[in-house]
């Protein structure tokens, strides 16, 4: 299967050829055919399955066409995205893949000054790319009116309603044209996504793509086990010990990231953490740093990762595991991209060792557990056999039952 397939136009065949692209991903080979024939799509599909261009292609095919029979100005296409950096992503994705249309397109998200998005938008646009908080701000302002959209597209719909934007959404779809044609993207279909999907969407063609459990065969996996207390001595061995040009850490939570950040820079390493208490200036700095390597290290939650594709990241960490097995695939997929291969390493404490079985039940094989000198964590079987052997003391949380006469622990762990 090609693009050519699908009936794309050859100046959109010929733009996909140029970044690469000659077989469609499978999101992308369901979706084109109904969304080029007008109608409403439903997708359930992960991140990095290339539904961006799913929606992107037709809707620039279809706008190029009915060029000529446009009889009014205005917006003809709205994308909505939940986050700056996967609104930023779209945008870019829609100029890789309209040249020559004569078609244009912007992108508004909050953090930074409206006035050069407001310059743009008073020059006209066909396609307009936002993140729901701004594009309320420019529709009560009067930059924005959304009453001449003929396509529309919700991505990331869980996430939407994840961040607290479902009552945004709501007062955005309110103010569109009854007759336009939808789609809808998400990754998981919660009773309120199912509801909203229901209030959108027109006779939708269903569509689903399994998250890929399979990572890439360069990519090298390996976890250790680890006490929840080390981890952050752990994570300098380990710069110590591999030779990391680039790295992507993965915290859960925004306080953790920023933690792990001040942790590394203490010690020489150059980190920068991005999540949503950042402002957009000092993402998309953080950001850029990355990209072109003046910055080693980017520590990220998994939402703020979102939009953040870097060539040759040579490191994927998962300092805490994510309790989605998938995202789990997801994360380390960043890196052992087009040829290149990638490390990708995990540290699970024993409150983490659920989610890791849940991982490994994913995978085709069982993640490698290396063990770190100077760290001492015990499997399950251990832990149950040490404490079987000294009932009086057990061993807790993988460390090694200390002798009722010391006060000393059994070695000596680097501290930061």
């Amino acid at each position: 299967m090609t693009f050519e397939n699908l009936n794309i136009i050859a100046p959109i065949t010929q733009a996909l050829k140029q970044k690469g692209y000659v077989e469609p991903t499978p999101i992308q080979e369901k979706a084109i055919p109904h969304l080029l024939k007008g109608s409403d799509v439903f997708g359930t599909a992960q991140t990095g399955t290339g539904k961006t261009a799913a929606f992107a292609i037709p809707i620039l095919q279809k706008l190029y066409a009915g060029q000529a029979d446009r009889k009014t100005s205005g917006i003809r296409a709205l994308v909505l995205a939940p986050t700056r950096e996967l609104a930023i992503q779209i945008s870019e994705s829609f100029s890789d893949y309209s040249k020559g249309l004569r078609l244009r397109h912007t992108v508004v998200y909050g953090g930074v000054s409206q006035n050069p998005q407001t310059t743009i938008l008073k020059k006209g646009i066909d396609i307009l790319i936002a993140t729901p908080g701004r594009l309320i701000d420019l529709m009560n302002q009067g930059f924005i009116r959304l009453d001449t959209i003929e396509f529309f597209i919700l991505d990331e719909a869980d996430r939407m309603l994840d961040m607290g934007f479902a009552p945004d959404i709501k007062r955005i779809i309110a103010k569109l044209p009854a007759r336009k044609q939808t789609g809808f993207f998400t990754a998981t279909i919660p009773q309120e996504i199912r509801a909203l999907a229901d209030s959108l969407l027109h006779n939708p063609v269903m569509i689903h793509v399994a998250p890929n459990s399979a990572p890439a065969e360069s990519v090298n996996q390996s976890v250790y086990y680890v006490e929840k207390a080390d981890k952050r001595a752990m994570l300098q061995q380990v710069f110590e010990s591999e030779e990391i040009e680039t790295a992507l850490i993965f915290t859960r939570t925004k306080h953790g990231a920023d933690k792990v950040t001040r942790e590394l820079n203490k010690i020489g390493i150059s980190a920068v953490a991005i999540h949503g208490n950042k402002s957009q200036m000092a993402r998309q700095k953080a950001l850029q740093g990355f990209k072109n390597r003046t910055i080693k290290v980017l520590v990220a939650t998994d939402i703020a990762s979102r939009g953040i594709d870097v060539d040759k990241l040579t490191h994927v960490i998962n300092f805490e595991l994510p309790e989605v097995p998938e995202t789990y695939v997801h994360r380390i997929g960043r890196t052992g991209r087009a040829g290149e291969s990638g490390t990708a390493i995990s540290f699970c404490a024993s409150e983490e060792r659920g989610s890791l079985k849940d991982i490994n039940k994913l995978l085709p094989r069982a993640i490698e557990v290396k063990r770190m000198n100077g760290f001492v964590a015990s499997s399950h079987t251990a832990l149950d056999m040490v404490a079987a052997e000294r009932p009086e003391r057990p061993s807790f949380h993988g460390r090694p039952a200390r002798p009722s006469n010391s006060g000393q622990r059994p070695f000596q762990r680097k501290r930061w």
